[in-house]
């Protein structure tokens, strides 16, 4: 377990006050039932751009605090337990790193301030099918007079529909699957030929289906070198999955705990029906599961922080974890409310739908386990 600078505690500390207060579960059920048109409380987002959420990566020159992944691992832990939804991931994390790790100055100029003041959203567009494959783009960018026409569909863009800005993963040579010839693409929203349309998912959060018709952009759009966009979509995506882990912690965590006090509080036949046996067991594998994902998500922010080496391997490691546990959280919840919990009165399937989103987004447990051992050598 990372051990925490006394700020890095105090922004744990004050991001779980103003979840719990601010925005419980509850809150995410009145936002699905209202049928919120972004899959967000926009002014919930509002808020937290003002505690300076949006910016905790972005360097001070641009309007952030540069604070570091793990401490906005610890917000999205937070998020996490109370299912909390938002641009955080999507746009203060995902696109914001792009552009930080990529970007020219102008780029950083033009696009940082703006996501760091939660004043525009930015999201990934990257996977084109049903699973994460991130190498197989077949967008295609065409060279033009002045800069490239972009053409093709990218699909499950997560926040696509609040987006003013999309990263978007495109061909400039080579075939789908290649690594070689991705070149990654800074696409304002409402640029001519972009379309959009939205995707109901199982956790009611904001996805879309954004399509580009011969999109023309500048030179100056293209993020970092044409062809050799690979490495860096890779450490985009990898601070992105580290995020959604520790995200994946959090929804775990209080999953867990909301289980565990009702089986200290339950009675059956007589006998609270945390005194049998057979729930004690499920519930310390529960525990050991969730404090190696912790030191395993923790270690992958950590590695992030200190531009270690063994980031991929570290990340891949820990969005498997998250994974598992996750889903086993998710299960245990639901069986073990008994009948209540496979109602949608009670918060266990909300838990178990997100568990599900998670899980495949930027990568599920089997693509991450097998990218571990290509990593290994193996």
């Amino acid at each position: 377990m990372a051990v925490l600078t006394e700020e890095q505690s105090m922004l744990r500390d004050s991001a779980r006050t103003w979840t719990q207060e601010k925005s419980p579960v509850s809150a995410f059920r009145k936002m699905r039932d209202a049928g919120a048109p972004f899959g967000y409380d926009t002014a919930a987002f509002a808020e937290m751009a003002q505690m300076g959420w949006t910016g905790v990566i972005v360097p001070e020159a641009y309007g952030g605090s540069d604070f570091g992944y793990l401490g906005l691992g610890m917000i999205l832990e937070e998020t996490g337990r109370t299912l909390t939804a938002s641009p955080i991931l999507s746009s203060a994390l995902a696109a914001a790193s792009a552009i930080v790790l990529g970007g020219t100055e102008p780029q950083k100029q033009a696009w940082l301030p703006k996501i760091a003041s939660g004043e525009i959203v930015a999201t990934l567009a990257v996977d084109e099918g049903a699973h994460h494959a991130p190498s197989k783009v077949a967008l295609e960018a065409t060279k033009s007079a002045d800069g490239y026409s972009l053409s093709g569909a990218k699909t499950f863009v997560l926040e696509g529909m609040a987006a003013a800005l999309f990263v978007v993963s495109a061909r400039t040579s080579g075939e789908s699957g290649d690594e070689q010839g991705i070149s990654l693409f800074l696409v304002p929203a409402d640029a001519k030929g972009v379309s959009r349309k939205a995707l109901k998912l199982a956790d009611s959060r904001g996805a879309a289906r954004v399509d580009f018709d011969n999109v023309a952009v500048g030179a100056e759009a293209l993020l970092g070198e044409e062809g050799a966009g690979w490495a860096l979509l890779e450490k985009t995506l990898d601070r992105a999955r580290a995020g959604l882990a520790a995200e994946m912690l959090g929804s775990a965590l209080q999953a867990f705990e909301t289980t565990l006090d009702y089986l200290k509080t339950r009675v059956q036949f007589g006998q609270v029906i945390g005194s049998f046996q057979a729930l004690q067991h499920r519930a310390a594998k529960m525990f050991t599961d969730l404090e190696l994902t912790r030191s395993c998500v923790e270690a992958a922010l950590t590695a992030i922080d200190n531009d270690s080496p063994d980031v991929p391997e570290l990340v891949s490691l820990a969005k498997a974890k998250a994974g598992d546990t996750l889903h086993l959280v998710s299960n245990e919840m639901v069986q073990m409310h008994g009948g209540i919990g496979m109602t949608d009165a009670h918060d266990a399937g909300l838990y178990l739908k997100r568990a599900r989103a998670a899980e495949a987004a930027f990568g599920g447990q089997s693509y991450h386990r097998d990218r571990y051992a290509r990593l290994q050598g193996y």
